[in-house]
């Protein structure tokens, strides 16, 4: 850094704290615009980071970059994001000290990609193996998939973060990245169901709809169009210039692969996500009595399949709420109004919850998992949002000015401590610093009993007709005489104009804003009126983890969205405190996105709002400078005639002499310790001044150049003898190499030996990194040509081995279950469309409990042993109506029963075969002989499991090879000579009714192409 003081006129100064006037802001926001005209975007304030955006790619990220900050220390080379980095890096290390890195600013500063850097940084820099590597692609892959489902395009930032996250790298006493933990913070809900004018949904929305495959948005019930939804249609925003959904897709899906999710969480996590589009579309109409339905049904049956639940119940909760009176619990109708918002609540509900199991499985995937060394060295990194004023300000813009203010009031403490224990520790007096305490304004948001947020939860919690009036009179009333408080009732007239009447003001440390009501109280109240039971009870897994069946039991009121913030930012503050803070503060210097535009009025906006200017006075308060003896005396020793060449004596003793030549004012500085404290920056600026003069004079001196050739063509000598033999080595390894490659089909000889051992050692490494990890996965490396027959006689050996090893762990109960789908799969396989959603889902022994088969069956059925039971539908061969039945196969025949009557026995020696259709519905034909007496004719049959009905019916009675798959229609026997037929077709819902020809017709949808 000292290298640059010179190009001060040009470039600014590095680090505000030798700004000569410190306390102009003009002085303070020029010398940001010299160095951002010039591409240095990097600035200190002391040890403080300030970064301003450029919206460009800048050649400063490399490698070569990394390695040249890497271990050097903070003031020797300029301001970087790598500089902090490696700084906090380094105190971890020789410290044994936790870290954090806080990063704040406005949406579009650049807060998300710092933190990138950073990770990118120790994903380089530090030490590595073959688990830390996988630690490495952990940590960076997180980013993507937290930025697809926590991430959208707003005015101000295409890829703006809609939640504040802390992140702790965990390292091992190597130093090497082990581990991980992320901690969410206020998620935007909001933004689910209502986008502003030219913003958007979070991106995993759209990344879906434009790059997910055919058969998986036919399987979602989704189109390729967003402007089809209404949760994506109100920004008017579906595609952004520099935004590519398509490829941020694969990004997704194969970030979600590295850290560790399976096929299967996948998959219910994206029909989480379709549900949210499909609960969107969801349209009420009302009866005549005010009360709310559903007219869109499809949509009801797409969220019942893809979340797993009853649509029945779901469509009753949501037009409905539950009500507990005098300890009965009652359901009342919603109104138009209502249903439209517990529709919203409950999408915005499912998506929140799902982030935070996204989160924990993240987790889950970075968790350290080495019980060797259980306390291992962190390096927290906080990327939160700054300080906003808007015209209209929310609760939300509420709460992340107060997340603000308690940022700042830490930020105060711990630089004024830092400043403070650096003074004792050289023995230099401390002088108290007067700043701004906003310990006030913390108290008032915060404070118990009275406070801003308690009183916006009496007001929620409270019985009666709470409102939004009623709390803003109530802050009147409780603290309307607060310094830092005011509304339109309260304030003078002047102050009235640009007040609204719903608008209380809070006097923050960074300015004046005022603070909107409507809607505060359904913001903070967590409470939903879609009853939990339906989640509770779905069959996704990840909604079961995210609906805990305890709260349904928990009869306490759950707190409020202010609380469980203000809850979530003491225990972030508690972990800040704990760890030793490094600072960047993100600057955007223009709303249009543009390179090289540096708008002063929005720059001095930030600069207020960051607090900078308030950071620079406390630093500036004592010393402006300060460096080790060391440091100091071998840069400008050349200065004094008895410094110069060297130093002999004690380092504090040459400093003393150094200064005393250089006529610095006893005023102008003190000596600690190990450190010269300079205060003023012209006195340091005079220096290094004569410093460049001095430079020229040192040339003169024709025994020092003399001596000085000498060395350096020595020194040079020897660096250049070793880059010719590092060239040589090169050379005759790339000869080798192309020699070998082009002798490499002949047999082994000199020529390729060297080619030919790298090439298998090569295959080999790499096989050992892919092998197949199931016995299902049959992918192989590619072999060269020399090492085919190794390879096959490998893979065999392999997959013999693993083969083994499963069917070793297999059980008699998981055996019986794959013989079942054995031969579900011979019978339906590639033949009937519902079949591929049957396979993941075990077979059950049966699907009626003892409870529901009547007792006159059982004591009917004798000795027979009952092998399976299943609800059926039975349609008549009169006039098709359906019938409630139960299906009972026994040991030898089947029975249906209608509740204590044994309807029909067919023995299954007299089972002539059994019809299905192709399609995706449930309905099936038992054929008999027409000439048995005691059958009626053949029996047409629906099941909800058909094939698991069907696969136990083959078992049982041994017709595997007698179910007959047919496209089109089935025709079957009504008795007495008469035949029935019974017509399928697809179509967008099943249906099962008799058709005006006579038939049966049966509608059902299409659920994979074929």
């Amino acid at each position: 850094m000292e290298s640059a003081l010179t190009a001060r006129d040009r470039v600014g100064v590095q680090d505000f704290v030798l700004l000569e006037n410190h306390t102009s802001e003009a002085a303070f926001i020029e010398n940001l615009r010299k160095r951002f005209k010039e591409n240095l975007i990097y600035t200190y304030i002391g040890s403080v980071l300030v970064s301003v955006n450029p919206y460009k790619d800048l050649e400063i990220y490399t490698k070569n970059h990394m390695e040249r900050y890497r271990g050097i220390n903070f003031y020797e080379v300029s301001p970087h994001i790598y500089a902090v980095s490696d700084n906090s890096y380094r105190s971890m290390r020789t410290e044994r000290r936790d870290q954090c890195i806080l990063i704040s600013g406005e949406s579009g500063a650049g807060k998300t990609e710092a933190s990138k850097k950073i990770l990118q940084y120790y994903a380089v820099t530090c030490p590595a193996s073959d688990q830390v590597e996988t630690v490495k692609d952990r940590l960076l892959q997180s980013n993507p998939v937290l930025e697809a489902f926590g991430n959208a395009k707003t005015l101000r930032n295409d890829n703006s973060s809609r939640f504040g996250k802390y992140m702790d790298i965990q390292f091992d006493f190597k130093g090497a990245p082990v581990g991980g933990h992320i901690l969410n913070y206020l998620l935007e809900k909001s933004r689910v169901v209502h986008q502003n004018h030219g913003e958007r949904n979070f991106h995993i929305f759209y990344q879906l709809i434009e790059g997910g495959e055919e058969d998986l948005l036919r399987r979602l019930g989704l189109e390729r169009n967003p402007q089809q939804y209404q949760y994506l249609v109100k920004g008017n925003c579906p595609k952004v210039s520099s935004i590519n959904d398509r490829s941020d897709w694969k990004v997704v899906r194969k970030a979600l692969s590295v850290i560790g999710f399976s096929e299967d969480e996948v998959e219910e996590l994206l029909n989480i996500i379709a549900s949210v589009l499909h609960l969107g579309n969801i349209q009420y109409g009302g009866e005549d009595s005010g009360n709310a339905y559903i007219t869109t049904d499809t949509q009801i049956k797409y969220l019942a399949r893809l979340l797993g639940v009853d649509g029945l119940v779901l469509k009753e909760a949501l037009t409905h709420k539950k009500i507990i009176a005098k300890g009965e619990e009652l359901k009342s109708p919603l109104n138009l109004e209502q249903a439209s918002s517990a529709r919203d609540a409950l999408s915005k509900a499912v998506y929140g919850r799902t982030f935070t199991w996204l989160v924990n499985k993240i987790n889950v995937s970075l968790a350290y998992k080495d019980e060797t060394y259980k306390n291992a060295s962190v390096i927290g990194l906080l990327d939160i949002y700054g300080f906003e004023v808007f015209q209209h300000n929310s609760f939300e813009q509420f709460c992340i000015n107060y997340c603000n203010e308690k940022l700042q009031q830490l930020f105060i403490e711990l630089t004024l401590k830092s400043e403070q224990d650096e003074y004792e520790a050289e023995g230099i007096t401390w002088e108290p610093v007067q700043y701004f305490n906003n310990k006030i304004i913390c108290d008032l948001v915060e404070e118990k009993f009275k406070g801003i947020i308690s009183i916006l939860d009496e007001e929620c919690l409270r019985p009666g007709d709470a409102s939004d009036i009623t709390f803003l009179e109530k802050l009147e009333n409780t603290v309307g005489g607060h310094a830092h408080l005011t509304t339109h009732k309260l304030t003078d007239g002047k102050t009235r104009k640009v007040m609204g009447r719903e608008e209380f003001r809070l006097l923050h440390y960074a300015g004046e804003v005022n603070y909107n009501v409507n809607g505060v109280l359904s913001c903070t109240h967590s409470l939903c009126v879609v009853h939990p039971q339906v989640m509770c009870m779905s069959d996704n897994k990840i909604l079961t983890q995210c609906f805990d069946r305890a709260e349904l039991k928990d009869s306490r009121r759950p707190e409020t969205a202010a609380t469980q913030f203000k809850t979530s930012l003491a225990k972030l503050m508690e972990i800040l405190m704990s760890k030793e803070p490094s600072y960047v503060r993100c600057i955007k210097p223009n709303d249009a996105k543009q390179a090289g535009r540096f708008d002063e009025v929005l720059i001095r906006h930030q600069v207020k709002y960051l607090g900078l200017m308030e950071n620079l006075r406390v630093r500036r308060a004592g010393f402006a400078y300060r460096r080790h003896y060391e440091t100091f005396l071998q840069r400008y020793k050349s200065l004094c005639p008895e410094t110069w060449p060297s130093w002999q004596g004690k380092l504090a003793d040459g400093v003393s002499t150094l200064v005393k030549h250089l006529g610095y004012k006893p005023e102008e500085y003190k000596l600690g310790r190990s450190k010269i404290f300079i205060r003023f920056p012209k006195t340091l600026f005079a220096t290094e001044d004569a410093l460049e003069t001095r430079k020229h004079s040192l040339g003169e001196r024709e025994s020092h150049v003399s001596h000085a050739v000498v060395v350096q063509a020595w020194w040079k000598g020897i660096l250049a003898c070793r880059r010719a033999r590092r060239r040589r080595e090169a050379a005759n390894t790339i000869r080798r190499f192309i020699k070998g490659f082009i002798y490499r089909h002949n047999e082994r000889c000199p020529e390729n030996e060297y080619f030919l051992d790298y090439v298998r050692y090569s295959f080999l490494m790499k096989l050992r990194r892919n092998l197949p990890k199931t016995v299902l996965d049959k992918s192989w490396p590619t072999p060269p040509t020399a090492l085919i027959e190794a390879s096959e006689r490998l893979r065999k050996l392999y997959m013999q081995n693993m083969v083994w090893g499963y069917c070793k762990r297999i059980n008699p109960e998981w055996k019986h279950q794959l013989e079942q789908k054995m031969v579900a799969s011979e019978i339906f396989k590639n033949k009937k469309d519902n079949y591929p959603q049957s396979v993941p889902k075990l077979f059950v022994g049966t699907r009626l409990n003892g409870e529901e088969i009547n007792p006159k069956v059982l004591q009917s059925l004798g000795s027979e042993k009952m092998k399976y039971a299943v609800p059926v539908t039975k349609y008549d061969r009169k006039g098709y109506k359906a019938r409630p039945r139960q299906l009972l196969l026994t040991s030898n025949s089947a029975v249906i029963v209608e509740e204590a009557k044994l309807k029909q026995r067919i023995d299954y020696a007299a089972l002539k075969g059994i019809s299905v259709s192709s399609l995706s519905d449930g309905v099936f034909v038992l054929h008999v002989p027409t000439e048995d007496k005691k059958q009626k004719g053949d029996v047409v049959l629906q099941s909800d499991h058909i094939i698991e009905t069907l696969t136990k019916v083959a078992i049982c009675a041994d017709k595997v090879n007698s179910i007959n798959i047919n496209q089109g229609s089935i025709t079957f026997t009504m008795g007495q000579g008469r035949e029935g037929i019974i017509d399928f077709t697809s179509g967008s819902e099943l249906l099962v009714a008799k058709a005006k020809n006579g038939h049966l017709s049966v509608t059902a949808p299409r659920l994979n192409s074929r």
